[in-house]
């Protein structure tokens, strides 16, 4: 992509079910979200980032009765700690997080459904659904377990495995039963409202093929679900918690949330424009004129992004198409799978009461499931922090600073007759910017931070070679030089690390004193006599016992 070219930037972030506390495998997905918007803002790009809690669905219904409450206070209650931790906690910076359950949501959720049935590609049909006698209802989805018939995983869902990620359907499942009460259920007819999927098939498979900016693991699920064939899919449910079928007679059923809920990328841009900037129309410069479009989310969402939701969009018209799908790969903890029910995750409002959301950033990003599934080791992630944030990072900076405000009185220092190796770091700093650029537009989020930290490491190996609180007593000039290639350097990191790591980004840019200057995604000098700030530490070091406390405590010790 050709960042010359100031095009409009729509990035989608998956909508996390808030039927619990976010933990640590709701962000390993959507964390390059926030780095793409971040990065396209400092090119000077017009960014759309939207996303938010997905209110609906059986988890929410689920987890209600469990507690005896209704699944509005659920969700309500998740969705504001969801806001707390993704915004406040790690610095997402969504132009709007929404909710499933806002007005303008449901209406165009509504509309959208009578669009595509009264063009046909939405319509009715009875089919034979899991009943459970006991509890009197029918089983949707999670309501609803058993033996997965592809890996033979014990607690597969109505809907889809969680260990191989396949797609299913309650008869696929060996041994079904209804997960509240055990009971195994008998078949009953049901009407609901199916999606005619099969209808694009050609139109998607002939999309897919031209795309050349996916993840493969996106691009080859796709290619292998299209050449298999794709069957119509109820979009409707039994339950009574959700968006309501705009047409009379359904009362006791809901539009379900594989539908609605990738709708809600569109409701929110309208959302946003409506009632965020107050031009109503605003939206329309992302999905109808020339955009380009990213989907952050997991490797279970691959189906959702690349064939519900580009079909609803070729059924509604004139709309933008996804540009590029940046799936992830599995993310575990300790070498075990994320599980709610069992307490194995790292609780994410608990976790940054105790570490720096910077930290977090930098681990998923360059030990995350980008392109492969990765684990959370409470040993990696401290070695990490202290190694790399505060021993090479941190301990760059501050030196650095520290040096220049108590030797040439907080100011950068006149640099005379720069040498080879001077101007040669500076040239590397910014050529950076270009490579650093592309890598991120690529969603090559892992190979952009190591390229910084390559970066940090060079840094530090040119102060040491310099040695200034040596040549200080012997050669001013010299020393000069090399402190003013020092904050010049420092000042590069801050904004190449400023998608990655804001946090510590901004406190760089006080120190700097340079909090009313607009940053953009370039190297620029810093001015010969600008005045600095008194430094401090940007950076915590975590008590080599910190890994061996959190494991204990994790297993319940």
């Amino acid at each position: 992509m050709n960042t010359n070219f100031k095009r409009k930037i729509f990035i989608g972030a998956a909508w996390p079910y808030v039927n619990g506390s976010p933990h640590l495998g709701h962000i390993a997905g959507i964390l390059s979200g926030d780095i793409l918007a971040r990065y396209y803002r400092l090119q000077g790009n017009e960014v759309l980032f939207v996303s938010g809690s997905d209110c609906h669905g059986t988890p929410i219904i689920v987890e209600a009765e469990k507690k005896g409450i209704n699944p509005a206070e659920i969700a309500e209650k998740y969705d504001k700690e969801f806001r707390k931790t993704l915004i406040d906690g790690l610095g997402f910076s969504y132009n709007l997080y929404s909710k499933t359950t806002s007005e303008l949501h449901a209406r165009l959720v509504q509309e959208i459904f009578l669009k595509l049935f009264k063009k046909g590609l939405i319509y009715k049909k009875s089919q034979n659904l899991p009943f459970c006698q006991k509890c009197n209802r029918f089983l949707p989805d999670r309501y609803i377990e058993g033996i997965c018939p592809n890996c033979k995983f014990e607690e597969a869902r109505g809907d889809q495995c969680d260990e191989c990620g396949r797609l299913l359907d309650p008869k696929d499942l060996f041994n079904p039963h209804c997960k509240i009460c055990g009971t195994s259920p008998v078949w009953k007819k049901s009407e609901h409202f199916f999606l005619k999927l099969s209808y694009f098939k050609d139109q998607l498979e002939k999309w897919v093929r031209t795309q050349t900016n996916w993840r493969e693991n996106s691009y080859q699920f796709t290619l292998n679900i299209l050449k298999g064939g794709l069957k119509d899919r109820p979009i409707t449910r039994d339950i009574e918690w959700g968006i309501k079928i705009p047409i009379p007679g359904y009362e006791k059923k809901c539009i379900y949330v594989w539908f609605e809920a990738v709708c809600g990328y569109l409701s929110a841009s309208q959302e946003w424009a409506k009632d965020i900037i107050k031009k109503p129309d605003k939206w329309k410069d992302f999905w109808q004129d020339e955009s380009y479009h990213y989907y952050v989310h997991g490797k279970d969402n691959i189906f959702f992004h690349t064939i519900i939701w580009p079909a609803i969009l070729l059924g509604i018209g004139n709309l933008n198409l996804p540009n590029q799908i940046v799936s992830s790969e599995y993310l575990t903890l300790e070498g075990r799978q994320f599980s709610k029910s069992r307490n194995w995750a790292i609780w994410l409002p608990e976790f940054l009461k105790k570490y720096d959301p910077d930290s977090l950033r930098l681990y998923l990003t360059i030990s995350g499931p980008e392109t492969s599934d990765a684990n959370f080791s409470w040993k990696e992630y401290v070695e990490k922090n202290n190694a790399e944030l505060v021993g090479n990072y941190g301990n760059f900076i501050y030196r650095a600073l520290s040096f220049a405000y108590k030797n040439f009185s907080g100011k950068i220092p006149r640099a005379e007759n720069l040498k080879s190796e001077d101007e040669k770091i500076l040239e590397l700093c910014e050529n950076s910017f270009k490579k650093i650029g592309e890598f991120i537009e690529k969603a090559k989020f892992k190979k952009a931070l190591k390229e910084i930290l390559n970066l940090i490491h060079k840094a530090n190996q040119y102060i040491d070679k310099k040695s200034p609180w040596h040549t200080i007593k012997t050669d001013q000039d010299s020393t000069a030089a090399t402190i003013y290639i020092c904050i010049q350097i420092i000042n590069a990191l801050r904004i190449l690390m400023s998608p990655f790591l804001p946090f510590s980004s901004e406190k760089i840019k006080a120190m700097l004193n340079l909090e009313s200057q607009k940053d953009q995604w370039k190297f620029s000098l810093l001015p010969l006599d600008h005045k600095i700030k008194q430094p401090k530490p940007l950076f915590a070091k975590l008590d080599s016992k910190t890994a061996e406390e959190e494991l204990e405590k994790l297993k319940g010790k």
